[in-house]
C-alpha cells in the first residue's frame, strides 16, 4: 500500500470554460495527486457518457472493426480527442511546458466513466437500455479498459504513477427496484475491466458518489481504492466494516470525499470536516479496523465532481480540500 496519509485528489468535473483556468486550479490546490479535468459545461461532447464513447460500439453491427482493433491493441484507435476532453490535452500541454511541476507530482489521477453508467445511459432502437444487452455490455468493458490504457500510454513520458478512476455513480442506484443488476455481474465485469487496466502498472479506484452495496467494490479483484461520499454517507459506509478490513488489509485504500459539493455553503470549516473524518475513523476502529492501517490508506476529495456548480465555489472547494488535507498530514 502506498503512504498516502491524508493527500487529496479531485473526481473529475469542474465548471470552467477555459481549460487553462481549470488545469492551473487542479495545479494550485492538488500538487499531488493533481487530474485532468472534464468540463460539462463547454458542451455535450464533455458529458460524462459521450466523452468517452469515441469509436465505441452502440448496435451490434458494428462490433467486427471493434474487435479487430482490440485484438491488434491499437490504443490510439481508442484515443480521447481533444474535441471532447480540451482539459485532457491542456493538462498535458501544461506538465510539458512548466517541467518543475513534476517535482511535487507523486501520482497523475485519470478517469473513465464506467460501464454500468454508460449503458445505463444509452438506448437501442426500441428505446430499452443498453445495460440489457451483454453483447454491447461485453464491448464497453473492453473498449473502457482501452481508453484507460489509453491515458495511460498519454501520460507515460512524465515517468509518473498513474491513478485511474472507474467513475460508476449509476451504481449509487444499486439494490433498489429500479437497478436490475445482479451482484455477481457487477463484480465480474467491474474485475474484468480492472484486470485488462493492470496489465499496466496503476491504481485503480471506483468512485461512487450514491449509497450502495460498498462490498461490490472491497470484493472486486484489481480495484485498489474506493471512493465514496463521506459527507452523506459517512454512517453507511462504515456498516461495511468486515468488507473493509479485508480491503485495507489487501492494500486497498478508501478516498474519504469530505468536502460536499452540492450541498457545499461555505460555511464548512477544517475543523469540522476533520471531526466528521474523525468519527468514522474512530467508528470503524471500535469496530477492530487498525489505526495505522485506516492512516496509511487514506486519501481526501471533494464527494462529487463539480461540473454544476460555479468557478467561484469549485475554488472554495478546492481551496477547503487543500487545507484540510495539509492538516491531516501534519497529524498523521
Amino acid at each position: 500500500m502506498p503512504k498516502l496519509k491524508g493527500l487529496a485528489t479531485g473526481i473529475g468535473s469542474l465548471p470552467h470554460l477555459d481549460p487553462e483556468a481549470a488545469v492551473e486550479l487542479v495545479l494550485r490546490y492538488l500538487p499531488q495527486i493533481p487530474f485532468w479535468p472534464q468540463l460539462p459545461k463547454l458542451g455535450g461532447q464533455e458529458g460524462m457518457t459521450a466523452q468517452f464513447m469515441q469509436n465505441l460500439p452502440q448496435s451490434e453491427e458494428s462490433l467486427e472493426v471493434f474487435y479487430e482493433k482490440i485484438i491488434n491493441k491499437d490504443l490510439g484507435y481508442f484515443q480521447i480527442s481533444k474535441d471532447s476532453a480540451a482539459g485532457l490535452y491542456a493538462f498535458k500541454d501544461k506538465l510539458q511546458s512548466s517541467p518543475q511541476l513534476l517535482k511535487t507530482i507523486e501520482f497523475i489521477k485519470c478517469q473513465i466513466t464506467g460501464p454500468f453508467t454508460v449503458a445505463a445511459s444509452l438506448k437501442n432502437r426500441e428505446g430499452v437500455a443498453l445495460l440489457h444487452d451483454s453483447v454491447l455490455m461485453q464491448a464497453f468493458i473492453k473498449g473502457l479498459a482501452m481508453k484507460a490504457l489509453w491515458q495511460i500510454k498519454f501520460f507515460k513520458e512524465f515517468n509518473k504513477k498513474i491513478i485511474l478512476f472507474i467513475d460508476e455513480p449509476y451504481l449509487g442506484c444499486f439494490g433498489s427496484a429500479f437497478t436490475p443488476l445482479n451482484r455477481g455481474d457487477v463484480v465480474k465485469g467491474l474485475g474484468e475491466l480492472s484486470e485488462t487496466i493492470k496489465s499496466e502498472e496503476v491504481l485503480i479506484g471506483v468512485h461512487c458518489c450514491g449509497n450502495t452495496d460498498w462490498s461490490i467494490f472491497t470484493d472486486t479483484p484489481g480495484i485498489d481504492i474506493i471512493n465514496f461520499d463521506a459527507f452523506s454517507f459517512l454512517e453507511k459506509f462504515v456498516l461495511y466494516s468486515e468488507n473493509l478490513r479485508a480491503f485495507l488489509e489487501r492494500g486497498g485504500v478508501v478516498c474519504w470525499g469530505i468536502v460536499p459539493t452540492q450541498e457545499f455553503s461555505g460555511k464548512e470549516t477544517v475543523d469540522f470536516l476533520v471531526k466528521k473524518l474523525e468519527d468514522g475513523l474512530s467508528i470503524l476502529e471500535k469496530k477492530g479496523l487498525g489505526r495505522d492501517l485506516l492512516e496509511e490508506g487514506l486519501l481526501i476529495s471533494p464527494s462529487c465532481g463539480l461540473g454544476a456548480l460555479d468557478t467561484q465555489k469549485a475554488t472554495q472547494i478546492f481551496h477547503l480540500l487543500s487545507q484540510t488535507s495539509a492538516f491531516l498530514r501534519k497529524k498523521f
